[in-house]
């Protein structure tokens, strides 16, 4: 198989996410951690009372189970799916819907028959953007092979904080359509370009390691960390070229780590995906090769929003909704586009990264700063506005979730982790009932 037919592969998968307007969804995922309510010590996955036996309960109560060997490695259940990340972290991630409206309700319906498991294990599951109070060096990998190689090849080949990005953090994802591989080229731009933007509006770490973290937008940070040739944005990202070619060219360069044959995860480490195509070429590995790359900005059938923290409700719901309506507002996105971020680059884009780490949202972009800008943006649209007005709220008062939660950890840690977790969203929701 020649390059040019490998690469016309992975633009063929990318182009067949293309949908019409008509049919625009969105969806989300939301990582969480599973904190002993007393402790606030982050379960493992084989803990009597631990992450496993929560799964197994969820089984029982309906889900059905996602097994590797003998272990319980996930669940499925009515537009919902369950997946446990390297420390056991619980991601959730909702199927795609039109309206915001219809994102909530299954939100809520799926939040509401799994709280009552966490519940009776005397577990929170908590959202915020890293381990609330265990460090990464006393948590456990899954049994998991993949995570063992990944390990691997980080340490050999990632820059410091692979461990930190594994295991101890959490995001929220959101999962935007795109039209042509025009509208493909322009939600891409943009999604890069509000990168620092979205990182700093939705920071949420307050503790790092155990301890007051004292910059912002520590999740940026790890990941830049992690192993550049795969995360933060790609140096293409604000091309005039930039097109699906320029993204499969860009996978078809970057290292396998691992692949799955004849049913087994199998460590490649350094090996090409370029050169794994010449054995393998199936859409299973197109799929893996685009999944094992984490930009801020990532592109499978659909584009990924990747840099928001995992934030309670209805933050996460704000921040799905925001990004919902940026992307799909025609004029919103040309604004952005072709004005707000026309002269944008790699470089400059670094740059406003690097200040935001110790900036936060009143880093300047131009004449403004983050939190102004973000309030320019939400002002601009009309739709989801009684989803999006909680973090227009905060951003009024200059503040992120991270304020709120440093706040509250201040008063006291175990009320900060029970108010940012979905026990108490379902608890208000079952009273509201």
């Amino acid at each position: 198989m020649t390059y040019e037919e490998k690469v016309k592969l992975i633009v063929d998968y990318i182009k067949s996410g293309e949908k019409a307007e008509s049919d625009f969804k969105v969806g989300f995922e939301a990582e969480h951690f599973t904190v002993d309510k007393d402790s606030l010590l982050t379960a493992s996955y084989s803990e009597e009372g631990g992450v496993r036996d929560i799964l197994e309960e969820l089984e029982n109560e309906g889900f059905h189970g996602i097994y590797e060997n003998e272990y319980i490695m996930g669940l499925s259940g009515d537009d919902v799916s369950v997946s446990i990340e390297p420390a056991a972290q619980f991601e959730m991630a909702f199927d795609a819907r039109e309206s915001m409206d219809e994102l909530f309700d299954l939100y809520k319906a799926n939040m509401k028959k799994i709280i009552p498991v966490f519940d009776k294990a005397d577990k929170l599951l908590v959202t915020v953007g890293y381990q609330p109070k265990s460090k990464i060096d006393d948590l456990n990998f899954i049994p998991k092979e993949r995570y063992k190689y990944m390990s691997k090849y980080f340490l050999a080949h990632g820059g410091p904080s692979p461990h930190n990005m594994m295991k101890g953090s959490a995001s929220l994802q959101a999962a935007i359509d795109y039209k042509d591989e025009d509208d493909f080229r322009k939600k891409f731009f943009v999604a890069n370009a509000l990168s620092t933007f979205l990182y700093s509006t939705f920071d949420n770490a307050y503790i790092f390691e155990g301890e007051v973290y004292q910059k912002h937008n520590i999740r940026q940070s790890i990941w830049d960390n992690c192993d550049p040739a795969r995360s933060g944005v790609y140096d293409f990202a604000f091309d005039e070229d930039l097109s699906y070619e320029s993204y499969a060219k860009k996978i078809l360069d970057t290292d396998s780590i691992f692949i799955r044959e004849n049913g087994v995860d199998t460590y490649t480490g350094d090996t090409k995906f370029e050169e794994i195509f010449n054995k393998d070429h199936s859409l299973d590995m197109i799929y893996h090769a685009l999944s094992i790359v984490f930009p801020d900005v990532r592109v499978k059938r659909y584009i990924e929003v990747r840099m928001p923290d995992s934030v309670p409700y209805p933050y996460n719901l704000a921040g799905v909704a925001l990004i919902k309506n940026i992307f799909y507002n025609e004029d919103l996105l040309d604004y952005l586009y072709t004005d707000v971020f026309a002269d944008m680059t790699y470089e400059k884009s670094n740059e406003l990264k690097d200040a935001a780490v110790e900036n936060g949202i009143h880093t300047t972009y131009k004449d403004k700063a983050i939190w102004q800008w973000m309030l320019d943006i939400i002002g601009r649209i009309d739709n989801d506005q009684k989803y999006i007005e909680p973090i227009k709220e905060l951003l009024e008062k200059q503040m992120t979730p991270r304020d709120l939660y440093e706040k509250l950890y201040q008063e006291d840690p175990k009320k900060a982790l029970y108010e940012f977790s979905v026990n108490k969203f379902v608890r208000d929701i079952n009273g509201q009932d």
